[in-house]
């Protein structure tokens, strides 16, 4: 698990990268906008199926249930997974029948 040790006792573990998906989140009572971060070699219905009952959502807004109305914006906000309806990747928004 742990790569390196400074000979001060500090230890290094390996850097995961991963890149943000913008995305549309509704849950049973708001719809959220922001990123999720998803590892390069996964999709995001991978990241969605971990067994974390958690979702990190970075970046968000956070709308009424109707998607409205604003009532916050934040850095950084921890959603209950089992409250997640649907989610959509904002990349694969497509309006009328044609991609945006």
């Amino acid at each position: 698990m742990y790569t390196q040790f400074e000979e001060k006792g500090k230890i290094f573990t390996n850097v995961v990268t991963k890149k943000p998906v913008l995305v549309i989140i509704q849950t049973t009572t708001h719809r959220i906008e922001g990123n999720i971060h998803v590892r390069p070699d996964l999709r995001l219905i991978d990241a969605l199926k971990s067994d974390e009952p958690f979702l990190a959502v970075t970046e968000a807004a956070v709308y009424s249930g109707a998607g409205d109305e604003m009532l916050y914006e934040t850095k950084f906000v921890s959603i209950n997974q089992q409250h997640v309806i649907w989610v959509l990747p904002v990349d694969e928004l497509m309006h009328n029948g044609g991609q945006e």
